[in-house]
């Protein structure tokens, strides 16, 4: 019987030639699940993100370090191996450590890895098993597939600033990387998914996913609607386009989230708050409240302005009505629940005054094969000689050449 103590995915290998967050973010999983992750990166300056700062991880004389928050981020559970791309022998290293390699993950514009004998055809001549996994922009065909793709200039084009953000405000993007994360969610799916169909097969494959397209189905039921009626959504600030009464209320000293989802919690909401709205026709159903928002919302307002945040919580709460604090990232993260379920990972590192760097924990919880933390993120080329002696590549001769560092 395989051991899987350090994860499902113990015994397989991954070659991540990936940069930025999408790539990079299947990668990580893919590590946190047990692969071995070997991330290719440019000697010397290394994956662009390290560079994404501040802040920066502080050395033990309080200086910056060359490892960003952001790098930070996506690169734990990975081994750092330093290739010069452009270099012959760093392009055969490259296939040779494909040819032994269960996944392949990149992220190069459409053709870059062609020219360098390392696109998906080439490659499956020598290990027909490889699951390789093309991430870009705008996918490998279509009339954008030449173009460079960045998550804001992807939630611009894909229509999700044009539903966040305040109905007078200006068109805003999500607050974090979304796109890039939600690719690197589908692209981690798909390969995964791959993984079980050569379990059949013996037979890899070619994956291609777009950051467009990803965002484009990621806009769910608001891209849903306007197939449905054709009518194209609008910015609503914090409030649901189908859902009321569903959003951002003022509480006496500040704000708090009510997320009221059907009739019941409704009522229940107006009976913890003295109000009679549930038994008005023109509320008494969600289709109603939709219809007749304007009407429902400043008598809303009016209600939650009478008692404190504090206050709410403990009368919601025991109605059984969904509500919460709206936390900055401290409060969030720092949370007794947040705590206990893991939201923090810390992972020895001596090269911080610190002496550990933490990042976000998985979410994803197993019971019989956990997410393990084994490693934390890299420093460029740390593990190059440890790699390549452990895959049989002699590595002072690589260097020589100029092929590694």
């Amino acid at each position: 019987m395989t051991d899987l103590k350090d994860g499902p995915l113990t015994g397989l290998r991954v070659l991540d030639m990936s940069r930025i967050l999408a790539g990079p973010t299947v990668g990580q999983l893919l590590g946190d699940l047990g692969a071995d992750v070997i991330k290719i990166e440019r000697p010397g300056k290394g994956d662009d993100t390290r560079a994404w700062g501040p802040p920066f991880v502080k050395d033990k004389d309080g200086n910056n370090t060359k490892e960003s928050a952001y790098y930070l981020c996506a690169n734990r559970n990975k081994r750092s191996v330093a290739v010069d791309i452009a270099h012959p022998d760093g392009q055969a290293l490259l296939a040779d450590i494909a040819a032994g390699s269960d996944i392949m993950l990149e992220n190069f514009k459409v053709g870059d890895l062609k020219r360098r004998g390392l696109d998906y055809e080439t490659l499956r001549q020598r290990n027909p098993g490889l699951i390789y996994c093309s991430i870009t922009g705008f996918g490998q065909t279509g009339p954008y597939a030449h173009r460079a793709g960045y998550d804001f200039l992807i939630q611009s084009m894909g229509g999700i600033m044009s539903v966040t953000g305040d109905p007078d405000g200006e068109p805003t993007k999500v607050g974090v990387g979304i796109a890039d994360v939600m690719t690197g969610m589908y692209s981690t799916v798909a390969v995964l998914s791959a993984l079980h169909a050569r379990e059949k097969t013996g037979e890899g494959q070619h994956i291609d996913v777009a950051l467009l397209d990803a965002q484009l189905s990621w806009l769910i039921n608001m891209g849903t609607s306007y197939l449905t009626d054709s009518k194209v959504p609008t910015r609503m600030g914090n409030m649901h386009p189908t859902v009321v009464p569903y959003g951002a209320f003022e509480a006496s000293d500040g704000w708090f989230s009510l997320a009221i989802g059907n009739d019941s919690q409704f009522a229940k909401f107006c009976a913890a708050a003295g109000e009679d709205m549930a038994t008005d026709e023109r509320f008494a159903t969600n289709a109603a409240r939709v219809v007749n928002r304007d009407a429902l919302m400043p008598r809303m307002f009016a209600a939650t302005r009478s008692k404190t945040r504090g206050e709410w919580m403990e009368v919601l709460e025991a109605a059984g009505v969904p509500c919460g604090p709206i936390n900055d990232l401290e409060a969030a993260i720092n949370d007794p629940h947040a705590l206990e379920r893991g939201s923090r990972v810390k992972q020895d590192y001596p090269h911080s005054d610190k002496g550990f760097v933490e990042t976000l924990g998985n979410p994803i919880k197993l019971s019989a094969t956990p997410i393990t933390y084994r490693r934390p993120p890299p420093q460029v080329g740390e593990h190059t000689e440890e790699v390549l002696r452990e895959l049989g590549f002699d590595a002072d001769d690589l260097k020589a050449k100029g092929a590694v560092s």
